[in-house]
């Protein structure tokens, strides 16, 4: 019954949430367009099936996802585990007996990032409308490395306690310097990467491993340092994009230079 009674919670909610998206379009299409809205039928099928999606989805969050990111923060942060592992007997405990944590930081964002739907949408349409100068495969590995880097960074960030301020100050220079020198075709790209990777895969996982890092590593307040964590997976595939556009452009120079020299 818990869980019924959870599901129509969330039901409502969607609900509630959809409804303005709806009020807007339909008014759009009706008052200022002045036409009917096209097949209402199939539209308003679809937007039952966007409410009961989001419904389940909001339902899996609640049971499956914040909980397996809070657990796995609880127990990679357990002094008994970090003590057997790092075999650091009753020594206090600093920054590099939490490797563990960083290698799972890097590794789910890698891998959320890779099943992001927002994406694989992005990837997909950019290498159609570059006319496969852009590869989608290549640019959905260069964000996922990007977001696994940055989240990495930002749970070592946590666990030592350096200002949020900092990272993101120097992080955004250096974007602004790699912005400079880039491909120009890239540039847009780059910038909508950071956005996407924040998405319905990624943000759920991201925010339970910080606020559950925060929660259990001593002096660390759950407000101030476990949030901030998802700014890291919007930064850094930035960076990620627009390197991996340079070094592309650098080996496409080094091809075209080597005919030229053996001439």
């Amino acid at each position: 019954m818990n869980v019924l009674s959870e599901f129509f919670s969330a039901l409502a909610r969607s609900v509630i949430d959809v409804l303005p998206i709806a009020a807007v379009l339909i008014g759009f299409q009706v008052i200022v367009l002045r036409r009917r809205v096209p097949d209402l039928k199939r539209i308003a099928l679809g937007f039952v099936y966007v409410v009961l999606g989001l419904s389940l989805f909001l339902q899996g969050l609640e049971q499956a996802l914040f909980p397996l990111g809070q657990l796995m923060a609880e127990q990679l942060t357990d002094p008994e585990f970090i003590k057997r592992t790092s075999q650091s007997a009753l020594a206090a405990l600093s920054w590099q007996d939490y490797c563990w944590v960083y290698l799972f930081a890097f590794a789910i964002g890698f891998a959320t990032t890779l099943a992001e739907p927002a994406l694989i949408a992005v990837s997909m349409k950019a290498q159609e409308a570059s006319g496969g100068a852009i590869n989608a495969a290549g640019l959905r590995v260069s964000v996922a490395v990007g977001v696994a880097v940055g989240i990495a960074l930002g749970a070592w960030r946590i666990v030592t306690g350096l200002p949020l301020e900092v990272f993101i100050i120097a992080g955004y220079v250096i974007v602004i310097i790699q912005t400079v020198f880039a491909p120009r075709m890239i540039i847009a790209l780059a910038y909508d990467s950071g956005g996407v990777t924040t998405s319905t895969v990624t943000v759920p996982l991201v925010a339970a491993l910080g606020l559950g890092l925060a929660a259990n590593v001593p002096g660390r307040s759950p407000l101030i340092d476990g949030f901030g964590l998802i700014a890291f997976a919007s930064l850094f595939p930035i960076m990620s994009v627009l390197a991996y556009a340079q070094i592309s452009a650098w080996f496409k120079r080094r091809r075209q230079l080597k005919p030229e020299e053996n001439a």
